[in-house]
Formats: C-alpha cells, sequence, structure tokens
C-alpha cells in the first residue's frame, strides 16, 4: 500500500471514532428552566434524583444526573432529543411495559423537560 494514503486513511478512521459534537442535544426554542419547573410541578423527583432538587429524592426510577451522557433511554431507545422529548411525555407509547406513567404535560412541555435533562450533571 502507498504511504501516502495510508496517513489520510488513518485519519480518517480516527475521526470516525471521535465522540459525538456536544450539540448532538440542541432542542430549539426549547427552554431548560421551564423544563425545571414541570419537573417540580409534576413530582419526577417522588420518583426521581434530580441533582439540583434537594426533596423529593425518588429511588423508584434512575438517577437523572449526567443524563446527557447516557447512550440509552429506559434502557432501550437511543438518547436522541426526539425521543426524549417523546418519552417523557407518553413513556407507555414508546416503550411498552415501561413503568413510567404518560405525564400530563403539553408537547412544548415535553421538550422543555428534554432540554433540562440534557443540562443535568451530577455534583
Amino acid at each position: 500500500m502507498n504511504s501516502a494514503y495510508t496517513f489520510p486513511a488513518a485519519l480518517l478512521l480516527l475521526a470516525a471514532c471521535k465522540p459525538p459534537p456536544e450539540g448532538r442535544h440542541h432542542m430549539p426554542e426549547a427552554d431548560p428552566a421551564a423544563g425545571r419547573d414541570v419537573v417540580q410541578r409534576v413530582g419526577c423527583a417522588s420518583c426521581h434524583v434530580f441533582p439540583d432538587i434537594s426533596w423529593p429524592r425518588g429511588a423508584l426510577g434512575p438517577n437523572l444526573g449526567d443524563f446527557a451522557d447516557q447512550g440509552l433511554i429506559g434502557g432501550r431507545v437511543p438518547n436522541r432529543p426526539d425521543l426524549l422529548a417523546a418519552f417523557v411525555r407518553d413513556a407507555p407509547a414508546l416503550i411498552p411495559g415501561t413503568t413510567m406513567p404518560a405525564m400530563p404535560i403539553s408537547e412544548r412541555e415535553s421538550r422543555d423537560v428534554a432540554a433540562y435533562l440534557y443540562t443535568l450533571r451530577d455534583r
């Protein structure tokens, strides 16, 4: 093999292994602060732990700190903004048999909640 082609090919392979860009969870027109308000209003913290909500601190669902770093939602679907907003609003429709209930929130609120979840970092 010609060494002139080996170096660029190696760079392409390395670039393919690069982690996804930080903007992969970009939620246009979503408001993370409004999403946090929705989370508190509908009682999500009664089942989940949120690093910035001190009470309640539920233990039924997973800890949602560092949620953006999770590869899957509910252990079954890719962690993408569109799927997360759908899951937050009506988890059983996306993942039949999940213990997460459908939530009484609008589509807009579900996008805000998804945007909020992507901001979380364990402290």
